[in-house]
């Protein structure tokens, strides 16, 4: 008896080594995909404080919540089963998915770029938005939804390229816990940003911290800008990293070798700060990749002349 209690106590402590390493190892995997869609999530924050621009302080949460909520179902609901589906019997597609996608970020981040040197600005309502009503809240909150669609799709994709190699049942908690983490990080901080002013506006008016209060209503619109900024380096640095990497993985290496070249060279000519450097050289060639491919595809819908149907 008590050598069978022995074994099976060996066995049960060898079964929980196994389920431990495993657990590491998909924590580990979870991290390593969330740090390759880093670039999408500061986008993601970037983008997001602006559906909230001219409500009410008191309906600002509430649509940053549901605005959350919309992005954990795009995520759990639609993206996760159909990347785990295209992964399990189309991984071929990845890339070029991949691919298409950093397009559109590429895209998205020179069109920002053309906005800030005189480009066609989105034209704002002259009203404020909570003096249209519910319906304006709802339209702006759906809108966010759907702009989210689009960066969680890439979040989940960049995430799935670097696990593909898992088993299912790991992809899919790897992709899960991606999902409920950065939509967590995404709207935890998009919550506090659009609620610091009101922070200081509130211990300005309390009289208990006036100059803690001033500083932080001042600098609210600077960090925005800031974010902004930060947001458009991201989508352009991510956007052309993913094409480097494609390119490379479909057969045509010349570019991603250059700029691999260059990152080396960098590195071990620089010493101690060679791996900073490196990376930040690898990150400048990806961004300027992202900035002419964008500025092609800008340039196409901006200025190629389109026949009106309206003339037939």
């Amino acid at each position: 008896m008590a050598g069978g209690l022995a074994a099976l106590l060996d066995d049960i402590a060898v079964l929980a080594k196994t389920t431990a390493a495993s657990v590491d190892d998909v924590a580990a995997a979870a991290g390593r995909a969330s740090t390759k869609a880093a670039g999408v999530v500061i986008d993601d924050t970037a983008v997001t404080p602006r559906y909230v621009h001219g409500f009410t302080p008191d309906r600002e949460l509430p649509i940053v919540w549901r605005i959350a909520l919309g992005s954990l179902r795009n995520k759990i609901l639609f993206i996760l089963p159909a990347a785990l589906l295209l992964s399990q019997f189309a991984d071929w597609l990845l890339t070029p998915i991949l691919m298409c996608g950093g397009v559109y970020l590429a895209f998205e981040g020179a069109e920002k770029v053309y906005e800030l040197f005189g480009g066609h600005h989105e034209q704002q309502p002259d009203e404020p938005a909570a003096a249209l009503g519910p319906d304006a809240e709802k339209s702006m909150v759906s809108g966010a939804i759907r702009t989210d669609f689009i960066l969680s799709a890439e979040i989940m994709v960049i995430s799935l390229n670097e696990v593909t190699d898992e088993p299912f049942l790991s992809r899919a908690i790897i992709l899960a816990f991606v999902a409920l983490v950065v939509t967590a990080v995404v709207y935890g901080l998009v919550g506090l940003i659009v609620k610091v002013d009101d922070v200081g506006l509130h211990l300005v008016e309390s009289g208990r911290a006036d100059r803690l209060g001033r500083f932080l209503v001042a600098a609210m619109p600077r960090v925005l800008s800031v974010l902004s900024t930060v947001g458009i380096a991201a989508m352009l640095w991510v956007g052309g990293h993913i094409l480097l990497v494609g390119t490379d993985d479909l057969g045509w290496h010349g570019p991603y070798e250059l700029v691999h070249h260059l990152e080396h060279s960098v590195h071990e000519a620089t010493g101690g700060a060679g791996a900073v450097l490196g990376w930040c050289v690898n990150t400048l060639c990806s961004a300027v990749v992202g900035l002419v491919v964008g500025a092609v595809v800008v340039a196409v819908l901006h200025f190629v002349p389109r026949r009106d149907p309206a003339a037939h």
